[in-house]
């Protein structure tokens, strides 16, 4: 039987920032499909995602993406080609348009210029901004600025995309229509990694789930198999809501800023 290399690869990495370890000796393999990240705040999600999308090399530990290790910056930057990232907070210059800016975040990742153009419009129409692509990024509402992170991500197809808090600022109907853009992007081959406190957005697309607290997986399955762990006594407004507050309670839940 043929062996299916992960997208990503964490072996006994420990991560932090400013002398404080926020992971421990992880061990984490990401594969194809959607995978929903939980975790209450602290619980190392962003510290993650940093270190996947390699804007932090891991304090020990191996990395490998894409069937490669990455221990130095050329590989690094090898990696980021093929890696979109939506952090929580991102930068931007205030008098870009939102064609400017996903244009210069595809230069970013190395797109390649004659098919930067197309590829820019096509990330725009996908996130519902095709009609707003000259408005300057300091004009946009919340949940504008966050469609115009996904497009960022997403622009040039990668095979890995790493969304963190994707939908805050998006009302129902954009939620939904986020929902189908990660579904069609996971079937034509990108890894999609979520992280989100929604738990409805991952039971409604992801193929997997993780749930990690101070800075270790706690819980691995299918959300099907985590809402199959809900106990009555748990607080929770669906069965997978107390199917994740049941794999939390027993541990402590961080109540730091740092994730």
């Amino acid at each position: 039987m043929m062996t299916i290399r992960p997208v990503s690869r964490l072996s006994s990495v420990t991560q932090g920032y400013s002398g404080r370890k926020i992971i421990e000796n992880l061990d984490l393999s990401i594969h194809s499909g959607i995978t929903g990240l939980l975790g209450p705040n602290g619980a190392g999600k962003t510290t993650l995602f940093r270190t996947m999308a390699t804007i932090a090399p891991p304090w020990s530990g191996d990395l490998e993406l894409f069937g490669q290790p990455v221990r130095n910056e050329r590989q690094a930057r090898r990696a980021r080609r093929r890696i979109g990232y939506l952090p929580q907070d991102f930068g931007y210059y205030p008098a870009f348009s939102i064609t400017d800016f996903v244009r210069y975040c595809a230069w970013l990742r190395e797109v390649p210029s004659k098919s930067a153009s197309s590829m820019t419009r096509e990330a725009l129409a996908s996130v519902g901004l095709a009609d707003r692509a000259h408005d300057r990024m300091k004009s946009l509402s919340g949940g504008m600025l966050r469609r115009a992170g996904i497009a960022a991500a997403i622009v040039g197809s990668p095979s890995l995309l790493l969304l963190d808090e994707p939908t805050v600022g998006l009302d129902p109907a954009q939620r939904l229509d986020f929902r189908e853009l990660i579904r069609s992007l996971a079937l034509a081959g990108t890894a999609v990694v979520l992280s989100t406190h929604l738990v409805e957005d991952v039971g409604a697309a992801c193929d997997s789930v993780l749930v990690l607290n101070e800075g270790r997986v706690l819980h691995s399955s299918t959300p099907q198999q985590l809402a199959e762990l809900a106990t009555p006594a748990v607080p929770g407004d669906s069965p997978l809501e107390r199917g994740y507050m049941t794999v939390l309670g027993g541990h402590r839940v961080s109540g730091g800023s740092a994730s």
